[in-house]
């Protein structure tokens, strides 16, 4: 069992839709989606949680990855019929990994090319280095 991992769904906007008046949660079709497959997959301590907005409009569906101690991954570009499967993957891959970073090689496509940013965890300081 890991770590618990909140991967948290922008569910403003929708790759396909914007919101609306009539349609505010155009995004929460593919957090139902993504909650669903971590579920076929027996995917244990990973909660998907919907959230109005991460500020990423022009590049949904936008998703964040992230647990106490890790660094947090802003993943966008994703498309529920594309890339479900890779985000149930990479959202595994980050709950095993000791600090969040999931090494290149083990990144879906979808998450190599659509990562926005990678934050570090609260009081992170950069190891010092030896002077030259």
């Amino acid at each position: 069992m890991g770590a618990n991992v909140d991967v948290f769904v922008c569910v403003t906007c929708a790759a396909d839709q914007r919101w609306t008046k009539e349609n505010p949660h155009p995004g929460a079709g593919f957090a139902d989606a993504l909650s669903a497959r971590l579920a076929d997959i027996k995917a244990e301590n990973i909660t998907v949680r919907q959230v109005e907005c991460l500020a990423v409009c022009k590049r949904p569906h936008t998703v964040a990855l992230a647990a106490d101690g890790k660094w947090t991954y802003i993943i966008g570009d994703l498309k529920a019929e594309d890339h479900l499967e890779d985000i149930a993957n990479a959202a595994v891959a980050f709950q095993q990994s000791d600090n969040g970073l999931v090494p290149w090689k083990e990144r879906p496509l979808c998450f190599r090319q659509g990562v926005i940013s990678r934050t570090p965890p609260l009081g992170f300081e950069h190891p010092a280095t030896e002077p030259a």
